[in-house]
């Protein structure tokens, strides 16, 4: 699978009207970058306590299944990305107070980007239940949208057209 392409000038570019340059990638790549649906998503994405997780994730579940309508794919996957996230960070606040999962600064060139890239782990510290919830919240979201069955016959579809 073709990796994501963070050489391109995401703040320039408007992915729905070239969505030949999108590239699903692994997890959350560009999830934070690709426009405008970063712009148009991200102001939904919450997950502080479970009550908020619920209201995001349904907002941003919607938001999938109304791109999808559109055959808006990298919309629908950039939707599936920030469901994704909410799993994950969410996830990772329950496991870390104060999310911070690494010891050590991001080494330069590498914001944005997902692992540790060299970085040791830091010890777990107990669960936090309440952003446990959310994540679980988030999870199942995320389960339904990478279920659902037009999402990825436009994912076929989009990796036979474009890569």
């Amino acid at each position: 699978m073709p990796k994501f392409d963070y050489s391109l000038n995401y703040a320039e570019l408007d992915l729905r009207a070239h969505p030949e340059l999108y590239r699903v990638g692994v997890g959350e790549q560009g999830v934070l970058l690709v426009q405008p649906y970063k712009s148009e998503i991200l102001p939904h994405w919450r997950f502080a306590t479970p009550e908020v997780a619920r209201e995001s994730s349904e907002a941003i579940y919607g938001m999938f299944l109304a791109y999808l309508g559109a055959g808006d794919f990298v919309g629908a996957d950039m939707a599936r990305k920030f469901l994704q996230m909410g799993f994950t960070r969410a996830r990772r606040y329950a496991n870390h107070r104060g999310g911070k999962k690494y010891e050590g600064p991001v080494p330069e060139g590498k914001k944005g980007q997902s692992g540790a890239h060299g970085r040791a782990e830091r010890p777990r510290d107990p669960e936090d239940p309440v952003k446990a919830e959310s994540a679980r919240i988030f999870k199942a979201k995320w389960e339904a949208a990478e279920a659902n069955v037009e999402y990825a016959r436009l994912k076929r579809a989009h990796k036979a057209r474009f890569g």
